[in-house]
């Protein structure tokens, strides 16, 4: 690595830095369920490593405490993480990734990285950038881990991470991510309809796919919106001029 990759890495660790108070309790909560389940230390610490997807993980960990089948476990982390297509998708257009790049990135790609590096990114001088989004990332990779770790080892010594009340603090994380973006009429419209959808949605839906489906739904709606807004602010081309008095 160059002399270069360093500086926009650690701006994109440091970014990160607000979101570890509530990455910590969730770990530490994920440790505890799949210990519980029946993994060993080292399984739990394993899927951390590995996978590194909250959700997923703690349902992987519940369905085999469960004895769920390996084929639904694969399906229900499939439909937890869909909507990765959609974070795939936009940091593509966003960001000029080589092909060695992608796969680095996929691998350790997360609600909160995508969310903070696509609002804050555009700030930075280096922030559009593979260091500063792998710096983002791993952040959390390295917190996350640490805090299984802490969860597997201490767990019976630590509070109930629910009873702290921290599953407020990723909720209101991606608010102020949100609010920054709605600088006009259309881009409120389409957040509201896309929050009702899927709002509507999660009654009947599991969570992933209701994300990806609000995302692609809200998106074609911008898009739709936008066309629109375009076409009616073009000047017209082909009427015939109004002949002169």
């Amino acid at each position: 690595m160059t002399s270069a990759f360093f500086p926009p890495f650690w701006r994109g660790y440091r970014l990160m830095f607000p979101l570890w108070l509530g990455m910590v309790p969730f770990a530490v909560a994920y440790a505890l369920t799949a210990r519980s389940a029946g993994l060993s230390l080292w399984e739990t610490q394993f899927m951390s490593l590995t996978t590194f997807a909250g959700a997923s993980q703690f349902a992987a960990a519940g369905m085999l405490g469960a004895g769920a089948s390996a084929l639904g476990i694969v399906f229900t982390t499939f439909l937890l993480n869909a909507r990765h297509l959609l974070y795939g998708l936009s940091l593509a257009r966003q960001l000029p990734l080589t092909r060695r790049q992608r796969p680095v990135a996929a691998q350790f790609l997360t609600d909160e990285a995508y969310g903070m590096v696509i609002v804050n990114g555009p700030k930075d001088p280096a922030g559009l950038s593979f260091p500063f989004l792998l710096g983002a990332e791993l952040s959390l990779y390295s917190i996350w881990n640490a805090a299984t770790l802490l969860g597997s080892v201490a767990g019976a010594a630590l509070p109930n991470p629910q009873a702290l009340g921290v599953g407020v603090i990723f909720p209101l994380t991606f608010l102020g991510l949100l609010v920054p973006l709605l600088v006009d009429r259309l881009s409120l419209l389409v957040a509201l309809v896309s929050g009702l959808g899927a709002w509507g949605l999660s009654r009947v839906l599991p969570g992933g796919l209701v994300i990806l489906l609000a995302g692609v739904g809200g998106a074609l709606l911008g898009a739709a919106f936008l066309t629109r807004s375009q076409q009616e602010d073009a000047p017209s081309e082909g009427r015939p001029m109004e002949e002169m008095p």
